[in-house]
């Protein structure tokens, strides 16, 4: 196992988070010290056609707004030797790891994490994109609610039967994957997103998924057989309706987003309870003592020194973004010398069509297209500029 890196773009690397099938995940600084968690991407991953689709999907995953479920998207580098994405760290437990730890949620609990998670769902979807990957492991559960992380990693995301294969990470993803993404169809809908929050809210009512197996090719074959229906004992009765058309065999079967979230908040009125006494609640179940510690813990000494040192070599680069600046266009401080980039493969013809790669270059005088997209958001929703 290679070192952790001490820098990922902008930020100063404290230490590693943890590592899955699509990468590792680091706990980094900014500049200013703020923490964010920074996920390196395989390098099996990576072909120009999937860095394109990485960087357009990067672009819009910056303008995700109207909610408080996703985790900021915050930067990323689409053409690194490893590419990179950084959001805004989340302290918390998993909603894996607090199920496994003090067991099922009670319905109204769960009917409340349904309710925030399809919410927060639909303004990813209302971005243009889709998260394909949604698990226990992708909720963290901190004070303020569930967040949903790993949203900014779709275009990694498109299932084969040889994806599928790569070692510790299909056990944790083909459990919660819809039948169409399972059985080998990368050009999924809105719908599968609905499908893998079926099975995120069975896992929290429950403790099981929908389809299980010592093999991940077994459970596969059970996923995509419509004949086997999935396993919902030990459902409360009232989510059972919801959990069964959630986790229907074919897309156009089961409810959108809006209806999830209506259905849950029918459920928390029809218990006697407020959706905020239920947000609460929840809060109160699942947040662990030490979560809101977590991104303030104290730093070494030596740490500190590097994120000084990093801190400052940051700032005299005047560092931009990689978004904003696609390869061959000079940044505002950059040197002259080109920085050393892992040569691309050549394709044997080129792409065409929508998932061609396309690398706009902004015109002389006028920002790119990313920056006027949050500038405009930022002005709309009077954000700070910080964010």
């Amino acid at each position: 196992m290679s070192a952790a890196p001490t820098r990922i773009g902008r930020y100063t690397v404290a230490r590693e988070l943890g590592s899955g099938g699509m990468g590792e995940v680091y706990l980094a600084y900014s500049p200013a010290g703020d923490p964010v968690a920074v996920k390196v991407i395989r390098s099996d991953k990576l072909d120009p056609v999937t860095r394109a689709r990485f960087e357009k999907e990067a672009l819009i995953a910056r303008t995700v707004v109207g909610t408080n479920r996703v985790a900021r998207f915050l930067d990323a580098d689409p053409y690194a030797d490893r590419p990179w994405l950084a959001m805004e760290y989340v302290p918390g437990r998993t909603l894996l790891e607090c199920v496994d730890s003090d067991g099922a949620l009670p319905m109204v609990l769960v009917a409340s994490l349904g309710a925030l998670l399809a919410e927060g769902l639909g303004a990813v979807h209302a971005a243009g994109l889709l998260h394909r990957d949604l698990k226990p492991q992708n909720i963290i559960l901190g004070d303020d609610g569930p967040m949903i992380i790993d949203f900014g990693l779709g275009a990694f995301m498109d299932a084969s039967q040889e994806s599928l294969s790569h070692s510790g990470m299909i056990i944790g993803t083909v459990r919660c994957m819809p039948p169409e993404q399972a059985g080998g169809h990368p050009q999924v809908t809105p719908a599968a997103d609905v499908y893998a929050l079926g099975t995120v809210l069975l896992y929290a009512a429950t403790r099981h998924y929908p389809y299980d197996g010592s093999r991940w090719e077994a459970i596969a074959a059970q996923v995509t057989n419509a004949e086997i229906a999935p396993d919902l004992k030990g459902v409360p009765t009232g989510l059972t309706p919801l959990l069964g058309s959630m986790l229907a065999h074919e897309p156009e079967a089961r409810p959108t987003l809006s209806v999830v979230a209506k259905t849950c908040a029918e459920l928390l009125s029809a218990a006697g309870v407020a959706p905020a006494e239920a947000r609460l609640a929840l809060i109160t179940r699942t947040a662990a003592p030490h979560a809101a510690a977590r991104s303030g813990e104290p730093l070494s000494p030596s740490f500190e020194k590097l994120l000084e040192e990093q801190g400052a070599v940051a700032e005299a680069e005047d560092l931009a973004s990689p978004l904003d600046v696609p390869p061959g266009v000079q940044a505002a401080g950059e040197s002259e010398e080109p920085e050393e980039r892992q040569p691309e493969p050549e394709p044997m013809e080129p792409p065409t069509g929508p998932e061609a790669p396309r690398r706009p270059r902004p015109r002389p005088g006028r920002p790119p297209a990313s920056r006027r997209v949050a500038q405009e958001l930022r002005a709309e929703y009077a954000v700070h500029p910080a964010l």
